[in-house]
């Protein structure tokens, strides 16, 4: 009987939930979205689903942090790595001098010996050496120092202090190179933010042109064709805002990896404010001051004037160097025939008289190396000059473009706007009108790109010279 009641309530239970609810109409879902729209709306709507549905206020999103080009470089030079890194090194170069250095100051070691040896032994294997062993227990003090080498340590340190500056160099120019970076970077984001922006507008634009053309087709106006072409050209709208919105994003994450986060950050990149103007007009001025002040030149410059001085240490390898040796010292414990101190001076030339041709083969690596470092030198000079030149060329044409780009803009959208105005009368075709409207995104994706194209190039021209 039990199991029948709960049958009966199982039946009955779902009726009995229809029945309470005051609608059955307000529970049909709504008719769904094709996907392909719905994923439009929410890429160039992302507002949309924010948007309260009884008209009540929603919440404030939170709003994105503002960065500023300024603030933009110094971040990084706080932040990314590979400025820590050029540091430290530039740091442990300046170890390596005082490790050279070290040479030239006296080296002072301190001794304590005991012995317990067998009565009257004698050694009598191992090497020439006296024999005699004595009881003993000792302590002392022995000083070498190094009087002459013929000027060997004085050019390895030499050469050890050129290669700090070398590095020290390339820390600089690692610096530059990340302002650079920021640079592009920043002004990238900002370009393909300004096409996202153009995108979204001729989304807009080519939607409604398209609701007017669906319409007048509705009402025996204009052919399919009509509404074809202008479907067309709302697609190529989307695909474009597709790639823009993919284009912003992958921008963003290029400048958060350049500040030194290691994840995309939600920025909102404030606009340039310095006015543009015109690159300068002497590029052998320029050319003169960037191989005055290109680090990469200095560091490779003093490297070759460390190797040079490499080569003429590794040369006095050939001569002797002449060092001084004293020892003091006790013996508390020891045999009778010892006295209770010692104490001795000397000096010891040692004269290099044949290791295989060890010292000549280095001279001669060394003065390879120099070499090299010398033709390195020559060839960083030419590469600068063309470096110097091609960025000053793309600076002159960058901004040339911007007075072309703006007037292409205005006769396109002067083109658009006829087109538009005789397709509504009738006497233009929707090829026309299809053909003003792409010009017209055209130009305005080439003029937004063409002021931040223009700032890029002025900024590769600065490092390129002077610096950043």
């Amino acid at each position: 009987m039990r199991n029948q009641v709960l049958v009966v309530w199982v039946l009955a239970a779902p009726a009995w939930v229809l029945g309470q609810t005051p609608s059955a109409k307000a529970d049909l879902p709504s008719t769904p979205v094709p996907q392909a729209i719905a994923s439009f709306q929410e890429a160039w709507r992302p507002g949309l689903d924010q948007v309260p549905q009884n008209g009540a206020p929603s919440a404030p999103a939170t709003e994105a942090p503002k960065l500023s080009l300024k603030e933009a470089e110094e971040l990084a030079l706080r932040q990314n790595p590979q400025i820590s890194v050029a540091h430290l090194l530039a740091l442990a170069s300046r170890q390596v001098t005082r490790e050279v250095r070290s040479n030239l100051w006296p080296t002072a070691n301190a001794d304590i010996a005991g012995v317990d040896a067998q009565e009257n032994s004698r050694i009598t294997a191992g090497g020439l050496n006296n024999p005699i062993i004595y009881e003993r227990a000792a302590g002392g003090v022995s000083v070498s120092q190094l009087i002459t080498d013929f000027g060997r340590t004085t050019n390895l340190v030499a050469s050890a202090a050129f290669s700090q500056r070398a590095e020290e160099q390339n820390a600089l120019a690692t610096k530059e190179q990340i302002l650079l970076e920021v640079n592009q970077t920043f002004f990238s984001a900002l370009q393909t933010h300004a096409v996202l922006r153009v995108a979204e507008e001729t989304v807009n634009a080519r939607q409604l042109v398209a609701d007017q053309v669906g319409a007048l087709t509705k009402n025996k106006l204009k052919s399919e064709l009509d509404l074809s072409f202008a479907n067309v050209n709302l697609a190529q709208a989307k695909l474009l805002l597709l790639d823009a919105q993919n284009n912003d994003k992958a921008a963003l994450a290029s400048l958060s990896a350049v500040l030194g986060y290691p994840a995309l950050q939600d920025m909102t990149l404030m606009e340039d404010t310095e006015a543009i103007n015109a690159p300068p007009a002497n590029i052998d001025a320029l050319i003169t001051e960037a191989l005055a002040k290109r680090p990469e030149l200095l560091a490779l410059d003093y490297q070759y004037q460390a190797a040079q001085k490499l080569k003429t240490a590794e040369r006095d390898l050939l001569l002797p160097s002449i060092r001084a040796l004293g020892a003091v010292g006790g013996a508390p414990v020891r045999n009778d025939h010892l006295p209770s101190w010692y104490g001795a001076v000397g000096a010891n030339m040692d004269i290099p008289i044949f290791n295989g041709f060890l010292y000549t083969a280095r001279s001669h690596e060394a003065d390879l190396r120099s070499q090299a470092a010398r033709d390195r030198v020559l060839d960083l000079r030419n590469r600068i000059s063309r470096d110097v030149r091609t960025s000053w060329l793309n600076a002159n044409a960058a901004y040339d473009r911007l007075a072309v780009t703006q007037q292409f803009l205005q006769q396109a959208q002067l083109a658009l706007d006829l087109a538009q105005a005789r397709y509504k009368l009738g006497l233009g075709s929707i090829v026309e009108l299809s053909q003003a409207q792409l010009q017209a995104t055209q130009a305005e994706i080439s003029n937004a790109q063409a002021g931040y194209d223009y700032r890029l190039a002025s900024s590769v021209l600065r490092y390129e010279t002077s610096g950043l």
